[in-house]
């Protein structure tokens, strides 16, 4: 009896150890769990996800037609999920259809002509995401302001618009505000995106320099709110029709502060997406997205993902 009673005794023991052994490592394992998940969680909202794609307007001599092509654009932009996309030569039908089919994205600017006429550099931003501060457009054209001015064929223009992050706390959080709050600048992400797509290459090589120097100057009298805050990042992107080395490529690029980086070295490709400010730049892909050997556009998206140094 009394080797029965030890023996249950110890039998007890283990089962207390192994019990409290079991409630460690649960406990490690859903500490980590937390600590990864939160890892995750601020990875992601720190990181921007950019997309600029030509998204070629619907001719009826280019094939695939666009009744073939929309559907395969909706598919390749939900596989890639950037937060925001600069888009050039869409019409309106062509965007109202992206804006219909990718309910989460909201989406700004007006056609080249003014409007809903002619071509769009129509940017889409991911509503759950960004709080649009500012918006406008310009044209790429002596007469800035003056919407549709320029060549009277085939004007160009830039969209472009102040994004911030959306802050809202969770249910039952704390927010990074008291109730009445003043002055809290520091709790404001906010950066720029301009979209645009340039005069045809060839034989208006001088148009296109002066596109880059109006936009080189447009982005220096933005990208500060006041004294008192940051400077707020800036991306431009877009189909600039020439090349990396070009003299247009290099009023844009290079080592002066003012100026902007390229997202790639030794670039070949029209398509860019550049930046300045406190990101870093993380992935570069040009989307090869083709069904069968049939592509949705004469051009492939270029997708960038970048991090913010700072909140």
């Amino acid at each position: 009896m009394r080797f029965n009673k030890k023996h249950n005794n110890n039998t007890r023991n283990i089962k207390v150890k192994n019990f409290k052994r079991s409630i460690f490592i649960i406990s490690i394992t859903l500490f980590t769990i937390c600590f990864v998940n939160k890892a995750q969680a601020e990875e992601s909202t720190n990181k921007l996800k950019l997309m600029t794609y030509n998204l070629k307007f619907a001719s009826p001599t280019f094939q695939p037609s666009w009744d073939v092509r929309k559907e395969m654009q909706v598919d390749m932009i939900q596989k890639y999920s950037p937060d925001i996309i600069g888009t050039q030569e869409g019409l309106k039908e062509q965007v109202d259809y992206l804006m219909d089919h990718l309910p989460e994205y909201i989406v700004v600017g007006e056609g080249r002509q003014g409007g809903d006429d002619d071509e769009h550099m129509a940017i889409f931003i991911k509503k759950d995401r960004f709080r649009i501060r500012e918006m406008g457009s310009f044209q790429l054209s002596k007469t800035p302001e003056v919407i549709g001015s320029g060549p009277d064929v085939n004007p160009r223009m830039v969209t472009w618009v102040r994004l911030a992050e959306l802050n809202r706390p969770k249910d039952g959080e704390a927010g990074p505000y008291p109730m009445d709050y003043r002055g809290h600048w520091e709790n404001t992400r906010e950066f720029y995106i301009f979209n645009t797509h340039y005069f045809d290459r060839g034989s208006q090589a001088l148009a296109r320099e002066n596109a880059s120097k109006l936009i080189l100057k447009r982005i220096n009298e933005l990208n500060r709110f006041g004294e008192w805050t940051a400077e707020r990042p800036v991306f431009l992107m877009g189909d600039f029709n020439c090349k990396p080395g070009s003299t247009p490529y290099k009023v844009l690029v290079g080592d002066k502060s003012n100026q902007l980086k390229d997202t790639i070295e030794d670039g070949n490709e029209i398509d860019w997406i550049l930046y300045k400010g406190n990101v870093a730049f993380d992935n570069y892909e040009e989307v090869d997205y083709n069904v069968d050997g049939a592509y949705p556009s004469d051009h492939n998206p270029i997708y960038v993902e970048f991090k913010f140094l700072n909140k």
